[in-house]
């Protein structure tokens, strides 16, 4: 998983670094419009064309049935149950090509949502209070709940601890509060009495690296969601480290990880529909 991770993050380093001299909005738009196109052309070939044009011309041919022998009730009759029976067929001929189309479509999403769908944690120059900084958040795998307790969180110069590290071993959790002093990208440190060593990043101020996310992880699928670190391996004691990001503003479009889902999957929707007669894809 870390190896198509790696190649995923390189490939659209060298896809998305020009284009977002025109702005990230710019850049989500237009990657967006090209999986949409680029998914539509790999459906053409790996679904069955002929088929789908049969039934969606059976399915025409009884619906001008039913409108044409509208005070024949038999006729009408059979012609609707037809019509149920074609569009079951019709929806298995697309899904089924789909299911393939899903795995480039959780990198692709994951892609953008490290890039666009955060900003930095802000920098706080003042003293705040307890509660008013980042929460970091340890979660520990089941079997090895009781590793908790040798936890240490060591902050690098940039970042303060603003809570004494709290630790659960009963639930397998620790947190910590933590605020940035200045800009920069810095690694936590998470060390164990044994000496292993594991790290999260995190991005405050005005990094200029966009690529970011609140969340290292351990599983296989949590992973493809979380691409921009490598998950933890299965010798570690740790399941999840997280804490929370502010949500991206990317101006006219909505923003935050929901909001850049929603301009990928409506601009990928778009683009396909509008390559559908240039491609000849039936759908």
């Amino acid at each position: 998983m870390d190896a198509a991770n790696s190649f995923f993050t390189t490939l659209f380093d060298a896809i998305l670094t020009p284009l977002e001299w025109g702005g990230e909005a710019f850049a989500l738009i237009f990657v967006s419009g090209i999986f949409g196109v680029l998914a539509l052309w790999i459906f053409k070939y790996i679904s069955w064309q002929k088929g789908i044009g049969f039934v969606k011309d059976r399915i025409k041919g009884h619906m001008i049935a039913i409108r044409i022998y509208q005070d024949d009730l038999a006729i009408v009759g059979k012609s609707v149950v037809a019509v149920l029976l074609r569009n079951f067929q019709y929806v298995g001929l697309n899904f089924g090509p789909f299911i393939p189309l899903a795995i480039p479509f959780v990198f692709v999403v994951a892609q953008t949502v490290v890039r666009y769908g955060f900003d930095p944690i802000p920098v706080v120059a003042e003293e705040g209070l307890a509660g008013a900084g980042n929460e970091l958040r340890v979660e520990f795998k089941a079997d090895k709940r009781a590793e908790c307790a040798g936890l240490e969180v060591v902050l690098p110069e940039g970042l303060e601890a603003t809570s004494p590290l709290v630790r659960v071993p009963s639930q397998g959790v620790a947190f910590q509060e933590f605020v940035a002093r200045a800009p920069g990208s810095y690694a936590i440190e998470l060390r164990f009495p044994d000496g292993r060593v594991e790290t999260k990043a995190v991005v405050a101020g005005d990094e200029p690296d966009r690529v970011m996310q609140p969340e290292r992880v351990a599983g296989a699928f949590s992973a493809m969601l979380w691409p921009a670190e490598p998950r933890f391996d299965e010798s570690s004691p740790l399941e999840r480290v997280a804490f929370i990001y502010p949500e991206s503003d990317l101006g006219w479009l909505p923003g935050g990880p929901v909001g850049v889902l929603l301009v990928f999957v409506v601009a990928s929707m778009l683009f396909g529909f509008l390559a559908l007669k240039p491609l000849g894809v039936k759908i």
